[in-house]
């Protein structure tokens, strides 16, 4: 095993722009911007102390930028102090009935714009666009999205599409890491290991997003055990936490979005659990309701305590 690259200081922590949407009141793009509104919306993050940014794609489609307006925003974040270490993808599934193929091609050029801008690590999944219904109500997760179909030639599609994508990305020396999701090929533990698996490369692995799963009206498996089972696979790492109430008597299950140190996922034995296995991975944090960025700006002084010390094992 190679020894760690950082530690606690220096551990690359991102700053998801899940607060920030692309599309503005006045009917205008993010990616229609002129680099100084970037600016006036980055200055956020920097004033939130973050030296690390993810420019999530929900927000702005670095892929789908032109090379001059890429070095642009690239100079903007670089003069900012801002640092890219990761790009991630939402709701753009490489299996989408409609969109798959386009996806995919999207998917190939997120990689290369990664890689222009920096970036070591890509973060894609397949889960799809928010239904009516979910956007509808409080909290999206309350209500059933879009399913992967339990169809085997469909996960045989997605698995080669992965490994397009891997041996792209392992070209250009990266990693891909695949974003846990309910209902969909990475849905739990087990099916998220069993999909690496079967891609089979080595800088191919799991986004141990858990938050997606324990903020879940259901019955889902322990933090503890799903941790177990995808820690020796762990990549790119998207972090957030949740409060979680399970009522037997009455079967009501509640949830809800709570800093990274008070909800129910024990980070701190999480990563332990990822580091004995390697990880070496930068972290993304999310939150979402109320003022998510200064949420995440406090869950990144939180990693940086239990981070290790020193470099190496």
């Amino acid at each position: 095993m190679a020894p760690r690259k950082w530690n606690r200081d220096n551990w690359p922590i991102a700053a998801a722009m899940i607060q920030y949407p692309n599309l503005l009141p006045d009917g205008r793009s993010v990616q229609d911007q002129p680099v100084e509104d970037w600016a006036a919306t980055l200055a956020d993050v920097v004033d939130a102390g973050f030296t690390e940014l993810d420019p999530t794609d929900s927000w702005i489609r670095l892929a789908d930028l032109s090379a001059e307006r890429l070095d642009e925003f690239v100079g903007l974040t670089r003069s900012l102090g801002l640092t890219i270490p990761a790009i991630s993808t939402s709701r753009r599934s490489l299996i989408d009935p409609e969109h798959g193929e386009e996806y995919l091609a999207y998917g190939h050029r997120v990689i290369e714009a990664a890689a222009a801008v920096g970036a070591g690590s890509v973060s894609f999944g397949f889960f799809g666009p928010l239904t009516e219904a979910q956007k509808k109500v409080l909290w999206f997760w309350t209500v059933d999205g879009v399913k992967n179909p339990d169809d085997a030639g469909t996960w045989q599609l997605a698995v080669s599409r992965v490994r397009e994508l891997g041996r792209h990305a392992e070209e250009l020396g990266m990693e891909v890491s695949l974003e846990m999701y309910e209902d969909t090929y990475l849905g739990t533990a087990y099916s998220s290991v069993r999909f690496v698996k079967e891609v089979g490369l080595a800088n191919v692995g799991i986004n141990a997003d858990l938050g997606n799963l324990i903020r879940l009206h259901r019955p889902v498996e322990h933090w503890q055990e799903m941790m177990a089972k995808v820690a020796p696979f762990a990549k790119y790492w998207h972090v957030k936490n949740y409060n979680r109430t399970e009522d037997p008597a009455s079967g009501v299950i509640v949830t809800h979005p709570a800093p990274l140190e008070f909800g129910l996922i024990n980070y701190r034995a999480a990563i332990r659990m990822a580091l004995a296995h390697g990880f070496d991975s930068p972290f993304l944090c999310e939150h979402y309701g109320g003022d998510g960025l200064s949420v995440s700006a406090a869950n990144r002084d939180y990693l940086r305590r239990i981070l290790p010390r020193q470099e190496g094992h």
